[in-house]
C-alpha cells in the first residue's frame, strides 16, 4: 500500500473513533432507546390484532407507486420513439391502472371505515 492509501485509512478511522466517542449519549431514556414502529407500543404482546383495512391501502398506495415510477420514463423517451407507439404505450398503461382502480373502488378496498 502506499502512503497517500495509509494516511487515509488512518484519518478515516480516526474520525470515525472520535464521532463514536463524541456522540454517546451519557443519559438515557428508555422511550428514546425503544424502537417506535407505526404507534405500537414495542414492550407489549408482539399479538395485538392491527387494523386490515390499513394493511390494504397501504399495498394499494406501493402498487401505485411503484406503477408510478414505471409510467415517468414515457416523459423522457418521447423523442426516441414513434409518437404512434409512444401514446399507444401510454394509454394502455394508464387504462390498466384506470381499470385496477376502479375494480378496488367498487370492492370497498378505498373505503377506510366499514
Amino acid at each position: 500500500m502506499s502512503a497517500i492509501t495509509c494516511l487515509t485509512i488512518t484519518i478515516a478511522t480516526l474520525v470515525m473513533t472520535i464521532a463514536s466517542i463524541v456522540s454517546k449519549k451519557t443519559i438515557i431514556d428508555r422511550e428514546k432507546s425503544s424502537p417506535f414502529e407505526c404507534g405500537f407500543d414495542p414492550l407489549g404482546s408482539a399479538r395485538i390484532p392491527f387494523s386490515l383495512r390499513f394493511f390494504l391501502i397501504a399495498v394499494i398506495f406501493l402498487i401505485f407507486d411503484v406503477e408510478i415510477t414505471l409510467l415517468l420514463p414515457l416523459v423522457s423517451i418521447v423523442e426516441l420513439t414513434n409518437i404512434f407507439t409512444w401514446t399507444l404505450t401510454g394509454l394502455a398503461f394508464l387504462l390498466i391502472l384506470l381499470f385496477g382502480l376502479y375494480l378496488e373502488w367498487i370492492n370497498g378496498a378505498l373505503e377506510w371505515s366499514s
